[in-house]
């Protein structure tokens, strides 16, 4: 049997709600999906559904141990992917949202160790790609992870996801090349607000805007 290639849909503003139609029946299936980012292209799945997550983590090669983040359209989203949204939290958000940052929250109790990886732990990121935004907005959260294998480059375009996964995926939303460079900054504010990952949003903008309010990000490990 010919593996099936993914199908490719051209993201259209004016139709984003057929388009988001589309994709909420890929991931209401337990399918795969990959849409655009603020930075690369991402693999969306629905973060409650334990077959997607299992077919998700089989197609990324993810090592044990390494959550998921999800992503949102609406910082309303929130609250239901999580057990406490601490002060640090909401001024980060506030500063920040749309844009590249991830927060890592305590994790709702009904979140899967699929996307946790056992940590009791999620990464959020309301992303500041009005594409992704606009169908999210309709759709709700997913997963976030890159469109690669682990390893391997993150892709910037929907033919080098369409080239290297696209008989593992079932829908490619193209929004056009993505600008690539930096990943999401990561930032822990479930106890003394740390830098998980330095990226997009340099340490220096973060701690200020925590200093505004007499917060105090942790200092570097040395």
């Amino acid at each position: 049997m010919i593996p099936t290639r993914a199908r490719i849909e051209r993201y259209v503003a004016a139709t984003v709600s057929v388009l988001a139609e589309q994709v909420r029946r890929v991931l209401g299936t337990g399918g795969l999906c990959v849409l655009p980012t603020e930075s690369f292209y991402g693999l969306a799945a629905a973060p409650f559904d334990e077959s997607a997550l299992a077919r998700l983590w089989q197609v990324k090669g993810r090592s044990e141990g390494k959550p998921i983040l999800l992503l949102i359209g609406d910082r309303s989203q929130v609250a239901p992917l999580v057990q406490t949204i601490a002060p640090a939290a909401t001024i980060l958000m506030d500063a920040f949202w749309p844009g590249p940052l991830t927060i890592v929250f305590p994790a709702a109790l009904t979140l899967s160790d699929a996307v946790t990886a056992g940590t009791g732990s999620v990464g959020i990121r309301l992303s500041g790609c009005q594409p992704l935004v606009a169908l999210l907005r309709e759709l709700g959260p997913v997963t976030g992870t890159s469109a690669n294998r682990e390893g391997r480059q993150p892709p910037c375009r929907a033919e080098d996801v369409q080239a290297n996964l696209g008989e593992e995926v079932d829908l490619i939303v193209d929004a056009g090349p993505t600008p690539g460079g930096r990943p999401s900054t990561v930032v822990d504010v479930r106890g003394p607000i740390r830098i998980v990952r330095e990226g997009a949003i340099e340490r220096g903008a973060i701690a200020a805007q925590l200093a505004r309010h007499g917060l105090q990000l942790e200092a570097e490990s040395r």
